[in-house]
Parts: structure tokens; sequence; C-alpha cells
């Protein structure tokens, strides 16, 4: 193991801030509290508040299903990948 990895230490569930700290959750409600998040915005600001990114070393099955999702789940036309660099 190298020096800079040595003092790291791997998350092995999903945490949620509460209070100000992070603690453990299940995944359910992690995922959960994330679609949540992004309703609230969607809704409250429209899907033009939302974007993504997509990447360039994926698929273009996998890029389409990105762009696929902003559009139609996100309402969002912001998506961008780093194709041309």
């Amino acid at each position: 193991m190298s020096p800079r990895t040595r003092n790291l230490t791997r998350l092995t569930e999903p945490l949620v801030r509460e209070g100000g700290t992070l603690v453990p959750t299940t995944w359910d409600d992690a995922l959960g509290r994330v679609a949540r998040g992004l309703t609230d915005i969607r809704d409250t600001h429209g899907g033009s508040a939302l974007g993504m990114f997509s990447c360039s070393k994926s698929t273009n099955e996998m890029n389409y299903v990105a762009q696929k999702f902003a559009r139609t789940v996100l309402g969002s036309n912001n998506i961008d990948s780093c194709n041309r660099t």
C-alpha cells in the first residue's frame, strides 16, 4: 500500500448529512433523497436548473441513455460530454 493511500478509509455504506453530521443510511434512503432533491429543484426552478455531464469514454449507448434521461426525466436540455477534447 502506498503512503498516499495508507490512511484513507473506504466507504462501505451511503452517508447522509443530518444536522451537519454525516450518518450511515440505507441505499434506498440515500437514493430516495437524491430523487426527491432533483424533483424539488425541477418543480421549483424548472428543468433548465438541472444539467448533466456525460463521459466521452462511455459507449454511444450510455451517452444516449444519459441524454434521454436528462431530457425526459429531468426536463432539461443541459447535457454535455467532453467528446470534443
